[in-house]
């Protein structure tokens, strides 16, 4: 039995020793045999091979890592060759002699069209255009319109030069958590620089109207970003990881607050056709100052709808809440009045008052829905 035994305690023993071994020599091997390969007596042999291909797996990873860090410049790439820098000036004799303005645009037809962001029309006589394009030649332009809707200044190259041209999303596809690319330039020389982030809000009762309050005439409804965007990028667009123009870039001040947001390229390629067909002074004007009714609103101020405009001035006037001599208040429209539809369309937060306003033109017939002390009645109006 003890011999038994013995055998058995031998065995175990050079079982482990096997495998002591066995762990020593894979170490020794994973270090050491890789560098072997290249000895031309040993790549011939099988097991040599197999770890030569394991090697090359392994950069091949690598690669790929390597061009995901660079993926952002090649996406913006294209449509960065889109993006312009505009100087403003004006004429010594004008009233009040401004200094050059520089600004971002962005190249939106192959002709030379071009859209940027400004509070200030720069219309009339007396304004001159200097456009830098991408591959640092300089043109001259000439003002196609302002759009007093979205503040979208739009400038054309005066010498038929063709030009790339920025592709436009379609942003009622665009969602929260989007990745996207800021493109800005309007630096004293032609240089782009980006900002990469997300799409962090949809901001669907944001006015441009500058004040509290929204405004008939003003776009409601815009993109926010998590990212801050310094002056070098307003007027210019952003992209999508596609290429394709999500929104352009716009500023407000409302209450010493400064609010950077992006206006959709549905509303921008919209006001390009008005642009392009010359209908950009044709905008209707309805003429009152509204809140977009949320659920949260309605909760808040025990409105008895959780949709539709609620006719409102904060200090509750009718004179601060309809322009006078306004369509509005020809037709008899009042402060504390709702607006649920319009021709038939309800408002909503997603298709608020304005936006429904802007499809129209001016001299056109609404129908609007208006409810008034628990009361609806139908009031027609002449735009």
């Amino acid at each position: 039995m003890l011999k038994y035994i013995k055998k058995l305690f031998i065995i175990i023993l050079i079982v482990i020793g096997i495998m002591i071994l066995g762990g020593v020599g894979g170490v020794l091997i994973s270090a050491y045999i890789p560098n072997m390969t290249s000895i031309p007596v040993l790549k011939d042999f099988g097991v040599f091979k197999k770890l030569t291909e394991r090697v090359t797996v392994i950069n091949k990873t690598e690669q790929v890592v390597i061009r995901e860090d660079d993926s952002v410049e090649k996406i913006a790439s294209q449509s960065a060759t889109a993006v312009v820098n505009i100087v403003v000036s004006a004429d010594d004799n004008k009233a009040v002699k401004t200094e050059a303005t520089t600004m971002t645009g962005v190249l939106l037809t192959n002709d030379g069209l071009i859209a940027t962001y400004s509070e200030i029309p720069f219309t009339g006589v007396g304004f001159h255009y200097e456009v830098l394009l991408f591959d640092g030649t300089s043109h001259k332009a000439d003002f196609f319109g302002y759009d007093a809707f979205t503040n979208l200044l739009f400038l054309r190259l005066n010498d038929g030069t063709n030009t790339p041209a920025i592709a436009l999303a379609n942003s009622d596809d665009a969602r929260v958590g989007k990745k996207v690319v800021a493109l800005g330039n309007s630096f004293a020389e032609y240089q782009n620089r980006l900002s990469v982030g997300i799409l962090g809000n949809i901001n669907h009762t944001f006015s441009l109207s500058g004040k509290t309050v929204s405004s008939s005439e003003k776009l409601e409804g815009v993109f926010e970003m998590d990212f801050d965007v310094s002056k070098d990028f307003i007027g210019s667009s952003v992209i999508g990881f596609n290429g394709e123009m999500v929104g352009l870039i716009g500023v407000l001040t409302i209450d010493n607050v400064t609010h950077t947001f992006l206006i959709p390229s549905n509303v921008v390629r919209e006001s390009l056709n008005r642009a392009t067909e010359g209908t950009l002074l044709e905008r209707p004007m309805l003429g009152i100052y509204y809140l977009s009714i949320t659920k949260t609103l309605a909760l808040k101020m025990n409105i008895p709808r959780d949709h539709g405009a609620l006719i409102y001035s904060p200090s509750g006037k009718t004179g601060l809440a309809l322009l006078a001599d306004s369509s509005a208040m020809k037709a008899g429209l009042q402060a504390g009045d709702i607006i649920e539809s319009m021709d038939g369309t309800e408002i909503t937060p997603e298709n608020p008052l304005s936006l429904l306003l802007s499809r129209h033109n001016s001299g056109d017939m609404i129908d609007l829905l208006v409810l008034r002390g628990g009361e609806e009645k139908k009031i027609n109006v002449q735009l």
